[in-house]
């Protein structure tokens, strides 16, 4: 067996109380089959409470003004505390680590929604690597239908895109063009049953030398038009935290109300404070690099599975361009300051709506494949500074 995991992996660890966002609240915390048999047989006023604070038709805990039952009001865990670390259910031990099982590899990550964790993402200022181990552990799990050559090929896939990712030579615009182009050429390849005759590496040289002629292509009108109908597609996700929807009512409010020309004079104000030097330009395409390699690490390989190798790329980018104007939306309503802090706010509050969802991750890959806004062309005229 193989194990991946970011070189920062192993440097987390739970703030607790100090969180700024409890993982604790808000959520619905699901109880693993072997730690509902264990809370069963606690005994005592302890195990009381335990049989009343969980709903065991659904393996869940029952939560109180969206808090955990064993949240106390110093935002630590009674459960914790009265039985020690080895009772908290899978969910509580593990997150915000994540982890992405293959045949014979399992990667690790850190969640983006956790506010530790989506710090340390974006507090990465060289080129993100990843170490490996392995063990002669068996795998017990039956993977019989696994294509372990698709699954070669992404790795390898993925590879090149990292390589594509942390060039800064390139501007990051070009960067997430180029992302989307390769992934949508694979795509296609993998639809005409023509993957592995690819060649990636002579298909990024071609495009790069076209890719002078993307800024010529993008026009301003456009790019509010996309911006407009992307915003459309988040509103229709399922809601998990309540502030959620007020958060972009405002930001269609702020940035969206008004006309083409009063859009566009807030953005290049907002980039011109926060890219106005070479140094702070630098800075903020290393934000959007890490974000984006955070996404394509943890998702892409997954295509394996259902063969959508196109819509994880657009994930990535997606999430950074939302990313992105979350931040401006809160750089204008806090006056025109945003902080490392704010950015890392936003992130994790973005990452919260989408990274625990199966049924947001799912919907917002049916629109990047039937919808023409998430087609490579329309995509590369929305990707700005």
């Amino acid at each position: 067996m193989y194990y991946r995991k970011p070189q920062y992996y192993d440097n987390f660890t739970c703030i607790a109380d100090r969180c700024p966002a409890t993982c604790c609240a808000g959520w619905q915390i699901v109880i693993d089959e072997k730690s509902l048999e264990k809370y069963n047989h606690v005994q005592g006023e302890f195990g009381i409470r335990l049989q009343k604070s969980i709903d065991w038709e659904e393996g869940v805990f029952h939560q109180y003004n969206r808090r955990c039952a064993f949240l106390n009001k110093e935002n630590l865990c009674d459960l914790y505390r009265k039985l020690g670390a080895e009772s908290l259910c899978d969910t509580c031990r593990l997150y915000p680590r994540h982890v992405e099982e293959f045949e014979e590899v399992r990667e690790f990550s850190l969640s983006l929604s956790c506010p530790v964790a989506a710090e340390m993402i974006l507090g990465q200022k060289e080129p993100v690597h990843f170490l490996e181990e392995a063990d002669e552990a068996l795998e017990e799990e039956d993977y019989e239908d696994f294509d372990s050559i698709l699954y070669d090929w992404l790795e390898e896939a993925r590879e090149v895109l990292f390589g594509i990712l942390q060039n800064r030579k390139l501007s990051i615009a070009t960067r997430m063009a180029l992302i989307l182009n390769t992934a949508d050429l694979a795509q296609k390849a993998l639809d005409h049953g023509t993957l592995l005759e690819l060649d990636l590496e002579a298909e990024i040289q071609d495009f790069l030398g076209k890719s002078q002629t993307i800024e010529k292509e993008k026009t301003e009108t456009e790019f509010l038009e996309i911006r407009k109908k992307m915003l459309k597609d988040l509103q229709k996700l399922e809601v998990l935290k309540e502030e959620w929807p007020r958060i972009l009512e405002r930001l269609e409010q702020q940035l969206y109300a008004q006309d083409e020309g009063h859009y566009q004079q807030i953005r290049q104000e907002f980039c011109r404070q926060m890219q106005g030097t070479e140094e702070q330009k630098q800075q903020w395409e290393i934000y959007k690099e890490q974000l984006l390699l955070f996404f394509l690490y943890t998702y892409f390989c997954g295509s394996v599975y259902d063969d959508m190798i196109y819509t994880k790329a657009v994930l990535a980018v997606f999430s950074v361009l939302w990313i992105e104007e979350l931040a401006m939306d809160r750089w204008l309503f806090q006056g025109r300051k945003l902080e490392f802090q704010d950015l890392v706010e936003v992130a994790y509050t973005y990452a919260r709506e989408i990274e625990h969802s199966d049924e947001n991750l799912n919907l917002l890959e049916e629109f990047f494949d039937t919808r023409s806004i998430y087609r490579p062309e329309k995509l590369m005229k929305v990707l700005g500074k």
